[in-house]
């Protein structure tokens, strides 16, 4: 702990003292809260980990790097440290409104710190927020906690590095109703909102009985007193408009949609700016109010009156809310801000509701959804269903299913345009398109696929066009594009002359508000018949698509010695593995190269420990099993040595990446191998991709898959 004391400054104490003496005042702190004054209020370590240490003063619990003891170190004068994790556990809580945790913590050298939700009845916990960046004091994280009808606990992992010194640490856990963006100012922590630094001009704290340079500033609004608290800007040291002070909230951890209110007051309203902004992930700006210099709320409302505004957010991603105010000279008066709040109804009864783009959502398994065929063009898309062979695909969403494909015929015509149209998109919002082509024929041109808006009176704009060869396999493209006004997407191919063209599939197409980098933890879920969608920006826990690593799978080396192997493209024998991944076509999957292999030896591939729950657990994955001495697929749950065969297959199933999904159920910890086995010959590759594990039941299959029953639960 020597380390945290050296940090543990006059600063911090005086910031803690304060900060008591605020929550004490306050009654609106609920239960999980903790300062770790004297104990953990109830917050236990998990014993599987290492140990969260309540410091000896109190103020902090901390997890730190292990020493190793290895023999003959001694000697070298440097004491070797290992990474230590911990794992910390919040006592069951039952919060039915929505609130907000506000963690107080430093991580110092080398260190991660997780916030997650942990439900009854789910195998993995939530991930909800977490950092990497050290600091060398302690600093506020913000994270919103949807309401829940059933008990859980918030669980706080701790990684400290192997550097020397490495430790996270925290001080204060402060959990109050409402949201993250709401902040009366009255807390030191001001809520987790921050100024942006500026040379000139920048926002300040207000009130509190201070006597502040200006006699004209206001009583604050939340007590109408001297005492109470506000941020507030002035013009004393104002250069230019290019100036501006920025009063940042904390980002928010979780889609915002409603009324955002606030109260204000303004003093020469001609000299200043006051403007407010949501700016997501990427730093991109979106004006939500504007307060103009002839605003008549302005001059109506009297000298010192606080002026209430309401405006609705609609943030399909996690934003923070900007305050911004620029002076025009040092005579440019001030702008006050007091009583943010948040809620998730409207402020106007006549606002549209967000707008829900899984209207646009299409795995065509059950016709064309709402799409439609422009009958003006001179070739149809066809809804097609094939049975995959080394000259044509299966379709992407489940191997077997059916997909769009157009120029699949021969005509007396020697070109031919083909045009599927989506349903209407409203204007003026930010959309994310996803889909899934392939290309097969003698000249891949860049009409062979385009994607359209189409506007109206004729209008079109060009969004996206093919630029990649798809070897005849599925590849995913994504496609970040704005609406000026309402607007239909055209997926259209055209065929100039046969010579220059053959077929164009089309699958899966998801569509998403916001941003494609700001939606990439949005994954569709194209395991089940419905096209679903997260809202988190990270790998659901029990998702793995092998793009990033082995989402914690590690290979089973006690009983083979043969291992999976990650790989991207096709496998090195010919006639028998994938030719690309399931996820984009372009990535990464594992499988078993059977070149090295004897017949009949296994590669096995573990997952990290799941928890056993009372209820159905769902797992899907696509496999992929072609070659004519393809052996043998198994899936298992391994309870303390124990295997349970949950699925398995046999023999050369398919040319294309298959779906599999099964349901069991187990209430001890358990973990999943997958193993393969090598069969007579070389031509024995088996890849998978895209696990999902998830509790609950399975969604129902409504598509069934033509080789076997490859989706059936044994």
């Amino acid at each position: 702990m020597a380390f945290f004391l050296r940090k543990k400054t006059a600063t911090l104490q005086i910031y803690l003292l304060a900060f008591v003496a605020a929550v004490r005042a306050h009654s609106r702190l609920l239960p999980g809260s903790c300062n770790f004054e004297s104990n953990t209020c109830g917050y236990t370590s998990d014993a599987d980990f290492s140990i969260w240490t309540l410091h000896r003063d109190g103020h902090f619990v901390a997890v730190e790097t292990v020493s190793d003891d290895v023999e003959g170190s001694s000697g070298s004068g440097v004491e070797p440290k290992r990474e230590a994790t911990g794992v910390l556990l919040s006592p069951s809580l039952e919060h039915d409104e929505w609130s907000c945790v506000r963690l107080v913590y430093q991580i110092a050298g080398s260190g991660h710190l997780e916030v997650l939700r942990r439900s009854e009845g789910r195998s993995f916990d939530t991930p909800l927020w977490s950092s990497r960046t050290p600091s060398d004091s302690w600093v506020i994280a913000s994270v919103d906690l949807h309401n829940a009808s059933e008990p859980f606990r918030i669980v706080i992992q701790g990684r400290a590095g192997a550097s020397a010194e490495s430790s996270v640490a925290i001080f204060e856990i402060h959990i109050s109703p409402g949201y993250c963006l709401e902040c009366d100012f009255e807390e030191p922590h001001l809520c987790g909102y921050s100024n942006q630094w500026n040379v000139n001009v920048n926002w300040y704290v207000g009130g509190g009985g201070v006597q502040l340079a200006h006699n004209d500033m206001p009583d604050d609004h939340t007590y109408h007193n001297k005492t109470g608290h506000f941020m507030y800007v002035d013009s004393s040291y104002a250069k230019t408009f290019t100036e501006v002070a920025k009063l940042v909230s904390p980002m928010a951890t979780t889609p915002m949609s409603g009324c955002l209110s606030f109260q204000y007051q303004r003093s020469e309203e001609r000299g200043n700016m006051f403007t407010v902004f949501t700016r997501d992930r990427l730093g991109q700006y979106q004006e939500l109010w504007k307060a103009e210099p002839d605003n008549r709320v302005d001059f109506i409302s009297p000298p010192g009156e606080w002026i209430p505004v309401q405006v609705d957010l609609k943030a399909p991603h996690p934003v923070q809310v900007v305050f911004e105010v620029g002076f025009n000279s040092p005579r440019g008066g001030h702008v006050a801000l007091d009583d943010i709040s948040f809620s998730p109804e409207f402020c106007n009864k006549d606002t549209e509701p967000t707008f829900d783009p899984s209207v646009a959502n299409c795995d065509f398994e059950s016709g064309l959804c709402l799409y439609t065929q422009d009958r003006s063009a001179a070739s149809s898309w066809r809804r097609v269903s094939v049975k995959p062979n080394i000259f044509r695909n299966g379709d992407h969403t489940t191997g077997a299913g059916s997909f769009l494909l157009a120029h699949s015929r021969l005509g007396p015509r020697s070109g031919y345009v083909s045009s599927v149209i989506s349903p209407i998109l409203p204007g003026n919002t930010r959309f994310c398109l996803r889909f899934y082509f392939s290309l097969r024929g003698f000249n891949q041109t860049e009409q062979a696929l385009v994607v359209y808006l189409l506007q109206q009176g004729g209008r079109q704009e060009k969004i996206w066009t093919q630029a990649e060869k798809s070897r005849g396999i599925w590849i995913s493209a994504d496609v970040s594009f704005q609406t000026s006004q309402a607007a239909k997407m055209a997926f259209v191919s055209t065929c100039r002359s046969f010579w220059d063209c053959g077929s164009v599939a089309l699958d899966d197409v998801s569509l998403n508000l916001g941003d494609c980098e700001l939606t990439a933890g949005n994954d569709v879920c194209l395991f089940s018949n419905r096209l679903q969608q997260s809202f988190l920006s990270a790998p659901l826990p029990g998702h793995c698509d092998f793009e990033a690593g082995l989402c914690g799978y590690s290979q089973d080396k006690h009983r083979d010695a043969a291992t999976w192997h990650q790989r991207r493209g096709p496998t090195p024998t010919s006639y028998t593995g994938p030719r690309g991944d399931h996820t984009t076509g372009l990535g990464y999957y594992m499988y078993i190269e059977a070149s090295p292999m004897l017949p009949g030896q296994s590669a096995r591939l573990r997952s990290r420990p799941v928890r056993g729950t009372r209820g159905p657990q769902c797992l899907r994955f696509f496999y992929h099993m072609y070659g004519s001495g393809t052996g043998k697929l198994r899936v298992l749950a391994d309870k303390d040595g124990e295997e349970v065969l949950l699925w398995q297959r046999s023999g050369e199933q398919s040319i294309a990446w298959l779906r599999a999904q099964l349901e069991y159920q187990s209430q001890s910890h358990h973990q999943i191998v997958f193993e393969a086995t090598r069969g007579s010959s070389v031509r024995s590759d088996i890849a998978i991709d895209d696990i999902m594990l998830d509790s609950g039941p399975c969604p129902e299959s409504e598509v069934g898959v033509a080789v076997g029953s490859s989706n059936e639960i044994e």
